[in-house]
């Protein structure tokens, strides 16, 4: 006989379960309620022998007058038990979804940024919106029904074993058989919804990668191509779908069939009593109902059974992420870097990603204030080197410091506090200009908003907009230029008056005229900062006072510019690739 196998209930399903600890009130209240729908189910199937026997064979007026006033008693009492346990399990359902998805998305933002290189960001938003919308239909239906119809059970029980205990016992051992379908039924359908939650969030990466590059998309002519691509993504949802639809379909005739054999069985033998007369008919249809009734929350358990499987596999993907270790751990016994110009040391610094060497004996010393640029060809290590002092990845080996603070052991919201950053992408959010500016610094008054605007060179541009400083830029900043976006971020860096500074390529995507804008605005914005400055345009880096040359992950050369144009190595051969090419103004690659 084939082992039937009951899914194990894990140690992050019964956390989810300790999610409703402060809910216990309501929670219990709503049991309470569901034990009077029960009760009161049962109680239509206990009448039925009276209505028979004393109504309608005996003819009892008073059993008359009293039956149908106990039936709308019974009919309101479950009303309002049903609508209050409705209500109160969506309460408790909602809060605990609620709860878990905050819990959800404050530890995405506390990851490391390896983690967003290695996961998709639409697999990450199917985890924060499809998934946990499933763990809430789990717990706010699922969870639900199957308490409500396991108290149902238990009260028919009662009446069937009450009316007839021998019938009773062979109706109880059709009822195990009609648990199979529950159980085997139900681990094949949350080891398909498993598959099912994992193709949905590749189809949401799928929407987003192809809905933010639709420009290019358009421009290479690809639509015939992504339509394929979609369509062999839609077809393996579909197949996974037809799967769980096999699943669950097949329980429920199967039920139904072992549910036939014992009705069939009970007409059988309750009739032949009642025709010995050694049984009523009031007994036997009391009984028959119950049995009747029982069978209806067992198949309904079946259902609710696939959907609590498809629950527990999406809290399993929930929990996955909430289980997640960061690669940057807090000290210990962290200690506050305090405010104030900075010197950043490297020392043998190695950095490893992926399991190849990035970075390989880094030995700088950046005294405070200092302005120095890194320059190389790409891929040579110069936005790592950077991405290593707000800790955003940690070294493989040797160590970075802050004033002889080693960066590991200072607290990580004081460090980054000490940082702003400018990226070659500008990166702002679907909210207000004004906003943007703050979201460094949300206490700033509105003077001095303007005033980093001005500062930037935005502010001339920004009074132009209909709605000036609260005008919405869209999604990624999508109604502003690209010289715009940039000078709206460096208004965001001038306002967090951070005093270390990483400019990474922060004007290499622009037009001429745009450019000289944004660099008039760096240059206030590096005024009085320790800077690092990643630059492939070498005529943007002249008042640098140290330029370094990464070459391969390691420092090849180091000095001023002049300095380096003599030596006629590394730093030269970029300088003449530019130089030859300044008409064109090429950029170096």
């Amino acid at each position: 006989m084939k082992k039937i196998s009951i899914p194990q209930i894990k140690d992050r399903h019964k956390r989810l379960l300790l999610l409703i600890k402060d809910k216990w009130l309501r929670l219990s209240f709503a049991m309470a309620c569901m034990m009077v729908v029960g009760v009161s189910t049962s109680a239509t199937a206990f009448l039925i022998k009276p209505i028979l026997d004393d109504v309608f064979f005996k003819q009892d007026a008073r059993m008359l007058k009293i039956i149908p006033v106990a039936i709308v008693i019974i009919y309101f009492l479950r009303g309002i038990a049903y609508y209050c346990q409705v209500y109160l399990m969506s309460y408790v359902g909602q809060s605990i979804i609620t709860s878990l998805r905050n819990t959800l998305f404050s530890k995405i933002q506390d990851l490391s940024l390896s983690f967003f290189h290695e996961e998709k960001t639409g697999a990450l938003m199917s985890r924060v919106t499809n998934d946990v919308n499933i763990v809430k239909e789990m717990v706010s239906n699922a969870v639900t029904g199957a308490l409500k119809d396991s108290f149902t059970i238990v009260c028919l029980t009662i009446v069937i074993f009450y009316r007839d205990w021998k019938m009773a016992i062979f109706a109880f051992l059709i009822l195990p058989l009609a648990f199979f379908p529950i159980v085997e039924f139900g681990r094949r359908v949350r080891k398909v919804n498993t598959g099912y939650q994992e193709a949905m969030a590749d189809m949401s990466s799928f929407l987003h990668e192809t809905f933010f590059g639709n420009k290019i998309v358009k421009t290479f002519g690809r639509e015939s191509y992504e339509k394929k691509r979609f369509l062999k993504k839609t077809h393996n949802i579909f197949n996974l779908e037809m799967k769980a639809v096999v699943a669950r379909s097949l329980s429920a005739p199967i039920m139904e069939f072992l549910g036939g054999i014992g009705v069939a069985f009970i007409i059988w033998y309750g009739g032949s009593k009642v025709i010995a007369g050694t049984s009523t008919p009031g007994t036997f249809f009391s009984f028959m109902a119950a049995v009747i009734m029982l069978y209806e929350p067992v198949k309904k358990l079946s259902k609710l059974n696939n959907s609590i499987q498809q629950g527990l596999a999406a809290t399993d993907r929930v929990f996955d992420i909430i289980d997640k270790e960061s690669d940057i751990k807090e000290h210990h016994n962290p200690v506050d870097i305090k405010p104030g110009l900075h010197r950043v040391t490297f020392k043998n610094v190695f950095f490893k990603y992926d399991n190849a060497m990035v970075l390989e004996d880094i030995n700088l010393d950046v005294k405070a204030g200092e302005i120095l640029a890194l320059v190389g060809m790409s891929g040579g290590g110069k936005t790592s080197l950077v991405n290593l002092i707000p800790r955003l990845y940690d070294v493989t080996e040797g160590s970075i410091s802050i004033d002889g603070i080693d960066i590991r052991k200072a607290s990580i919201s004081s460090l980054r506090n000490q940082i702003a950053i400018v990226t070659q992408d500008p990166i702002l959010f679907n909210d207000t200009i004004r906003n943007n500016i703050a979201y460094g610094n949300h206490n700033a008054s509105n003077k001095d908003i303007e005033r980093v605007a001005k500062a930037a060179y935005a502010y001339n541009f920004i009074q132009r907009l209909p709605d000036k400083f609260d005008a919405s830029i869209g999604e990624l900043g999508g109604r502003l230029s690209g010289g715009e976006k940039q000078r709206i971020c460096i208004a965001r860096a001038l306002l967090k008056d951070a005093p270390i500074l990483i400019l990474d390529e922060a004007t290499s995507s622009l037009d001429s005229e745009a450019e000289t804008l944004v660099q008039k605005a760096l240059e206030n914005l590096m005024r009085g900062r320790t800077t690092f400055v990643i630059a492939h345009r070498l005529s943007t880096i002249s008042y640098a006072q140290r330029i370094i040359v990464i070459v391969g992950g390691k420092i090849v050369e180091e000095g001023d510019q002049n300095e380096l144009i003599a030596r006629q190595e590394e730093y030269y051969k970029l300088y003449q690739m530019q130089f030859n090419n300044s008409k064109s103004n090429v950029e170096v690659r």
